[in-house]
């Protein structure tokens, strides 16, 4: 297992965060890897969602288990060819919110399943969960 982190300062209060976080929409502008959510349904604790992207020029889905959706961060599990854990800490400061992000990655069983993986990791080790989290932090600027 491979875990990426970054922080970033956004200048909103973490309720602003977790908005953008838990908006499908929102999502597929933001994230690290360019997904769909396949249902428009807003993230929340308990709920399962499929989502599908391309990822090394394959179409891929995952299914995903949300474990926690609050002010604290969103935290869940994305299980496809490859899996992920995924973390969203947020925290109040006082020109807004720290948000820290991981990102954990389990290839999967198979041929495939290690190619996405080092697919995955190369956008990661370039710099991907940090541009993502400054997309992240932009988009709640401008959503409140």
């Amino acid at each position: 297992m491979r875990t990426w982190t970054a922080t970033a300062t956004a200048e909103v209060h973490p309720e602003a965060v977790l908005h953008v976080l838990t908006d499908p929409d929102a999502a597929s502008r933001w994230a690290p890897v360019p997904f769909d959510v396949e249902d428009d349904r807003r993230l929340a604790a308990g709920r399962r969602a499929r989502v599908s992207g391309r990822l090394a020029g394959r179409r891929v889905g995952f299914d995903v288990e949300v474990h926690s959706a609050d002010v604290n961060g969103l935290a869940l599990t994305a299980t496809g060819p490859v899996a992920f854990d995924v973390d969203y800490r947020l925290a109040p400061t006082t020109a807004g919110s720290e948000v820290h992000a991981s990102i954990s990655m389990r290839p999967q069983r198979g041929l495939t399943g290690r190619l996405l993986a080092e697919a995955t990791g190369a956008l990661l080790n370039a710099g991907a969960l940090n541009h993502a989290l400054s997309r992240l932090t932009r988009e709640a600027a401008l959503s409140v």
